[in-house]
């Protein structure tokens, strides 16, 4: 047979969990063609001596939605070793939305999505999948219908279960979600609109994900003080929508909780066993990043954006805020100033690129540098800035995270918000899966960590024609250094590309080549 390309010299781990072997694969019309020891008779020859040869890796939780639109190479997904990226994360992405609201709504996703110099253009899910594929991306790339998007489609921001033709409504939007290749729902429980739902809203949108075999992807109501309560709800939805759960960036946040881990750990256990279809996935690191205003509870936050910005100002509100962000809890929401305090919450990005000389310090560091109180700092920031400004929050424990990252379950995600002075898990999780917690603290195989980043990962979006690497699948491959392979990025340098990744190809097309960007860009969209 005539090959387009091989990749010769290599080990393979084929992502199914099994061990490596010596062989060469070789590529047809994007596809593997074989793979086999000799296949020597590719027009282009990439020599994988001393390589693992894998399949591309799955970022399970992206916030590339408006990135890929803007810079189609991703350098910091592809870098990676990510040949797919999963967007529409959180309940909180671009489409549907109403033309109308266009402009508010790209404000309001900001601090989470960035506001690059993009047009929108798009109305519907169908619409925004038809400009990802004439963006042409280096990755491939698959979309969630976003519920709170759904939700903000059909009542605005309304805090109040929906009516009976509302849910209909909901659930026939998210039938078009799908038709239009969505390939499963997204919530985010955390933030407005979609913390307006209640659990038989959910349950509901869940039965029309169950006929299609699709998941919910859930950024769970709390992840630290009420933890248990919000996973028993993801629980009863999965159980009542007889539909697949995944929680998205699983996590126990705030030192008070994470004694908790063994008994947590044992709930989801316990449900898995009698039938409850839950997976997980995880970033590898202790520090959480998100929009600055998850710090509010959600009294403050009630009535929109204008109507917090206002209450912020008010003097009486200041004097409430500051007495219950630095009490001792438990909080029903995710309280990361009480967890940490102002020395562990960093800033990460004010989308109107104010402030810049703010960015990478803690609110400690700021307060002492401007003379202020710390929380009043974060507080008129967070006015001045109508809600928008990213942080970094250190929020977790190592040994809680290494735990996680055992279950068989738990798959990973960057998680990674690309904005002003980012997390460096947006350029670092998956080499830094294969260097710190495969090769130097052993908490994984090779082969459990490729299986979790690939297969695994591919399974739980219904995704058949990746993940693996095996005979008529797409050539979606990375090519890395088991003994070399590591992340650069730290918190301090959180752009830095990762080592020991030559090679990644999608589609059968070199993306990254010898450690360089090609500039090809064959990424298809996929649902």
């Amino acid at each position: 047979m005539s090959f387009a390309r091989v990749l010769a010299g290599g080990r393979v781990l084929d992502g199914t969990g099994a061990p490596p072997y010596a062989a060469d694969v070789g590529i047809v019309d994007g596809r593997i063609a074989a793979v086999a020891p000799g296949l020597r008779g590719g027009a282009d020859v990439v020599d994988c001596t001393g390589l693992v040869v894998a399949p591309g890796f799955i970022d399970c939780h992206s916030h590339s939605d408006l990135a890929v639109l803007a810079d189609p190479l991703l350098p910091m997904k592809t870098r990676q070793g990510i040949t797919l990226d999963i967007l529409g994360q959180d309940g909180m992405s671009v489409a549907p939305v109403q033309r109308q609201e266009r402009r508010a709504w790209r404000q309001k996703l900001a601090g989470l999505l960035g506001d690059p110099p993009v047009e929108w253009t798009w109305s519907t899910v169908a619409d925004f999948v038809a400009r990802l594929s004439e963006a042409r991306p280096a990755p491939n790339v698959a979309y969630l219908a976003p519920h709170g998007a759904l939700r903000q489609f059909v009542v605005g921001g309304e805090s109040r279960p929906l009516t009976g033709d509302e849910l209909s409504t909901m659930q026939a939007l998210l039938v078009s979600c799908l038709d239009a290749g969505a390939c499963g729902m997204s919530i985010g429980l955390a933030y407005a609109p979609s913390s307006h739902a209640t659990t038989g809203e959910l349950i509901a949108l869940g039965r029309v994900l169950g006929a299609r075999g699709l998941p919910l992807v859930a950024h769970i109501r709390n992840e630290g003080d009420r933890l248990e309560a919000a996973l028993d709800e993801m629980i009863a939805v999965a159980e009542g929508g007889r539909c697949a759960v995944h929680v998205s960036h699983l996590k126990i946040a705030g030192p008070r909780n994470w004694k908790r881990l063994e008994a947590i750990v044992a709930r989801l256990e316990s449900a898995r066993a009698r039938g409850v279809r839950l997976t997980a996935d995880q970033y590898p690191y202790t520090a959480a990043s998100t929009w600055l205003s998850s710090i509010l509870p959600p009294w403050a936050k009630e009535g929109g954006p204008e109507a917090t910005v206002a209450r912020l100002r008010e003097a009486d509100t200041r004097g409430r805020l500051r007495r219950e962000l630095t009490g001792d809890g438990p909080y029903p929401w995710d309280n990361h100033w009480s967890w940490t305090g102002a020395a562990g919450i960093v800033l990460s990005d004010v989308p109107s690129g104010h402030r810049r000389e703010w960015l990478g310090r803690t609110f400690a560091q700021i307060a002492e540098s401007v003379g202020g109180d710390a929380l009043d700092v974060a507080l008129d920031l967070l006015a001045d800035e109508a809600l928008q400004p990213a942080m970094i929050a250190f929020t977790q424990d190592e040994a809680v995270v290494e735990a996680l990252l055992r279950l068989p379950w738990v798959s990973v995600g960057t998680d990674g918000l690309l904005g002003g002075r980012p997390h460096p898990r947006a350029y670092g999780s998956f080499p830094r899966v294969l260097a710190r917690y495969v090769r130097e603290r052993r908490v994984l195989s090779l082969e459990q960590a490729v299986a979790k980043m690939t297969s695994q990962a591919a399974a739980v979006f219904g995704l058949r024609d990746v993940g693996v690497v095996r005979e008529g699948v797409r050539a979606d491959l990375v090519a890395f250094d088991p003994e070399g392979v590591a992340d650069a990025a730290t918190y301090e340098e959180p752009m830095r590309f990762p080592a020991g990744i030559p090679h990644v190809l999608v589609g059968g097309e070199p993306v990254v080549r010898d450690g360089g960007m090609t500039g090809a860009r064959p990424g298809a969209t996929l649902g």
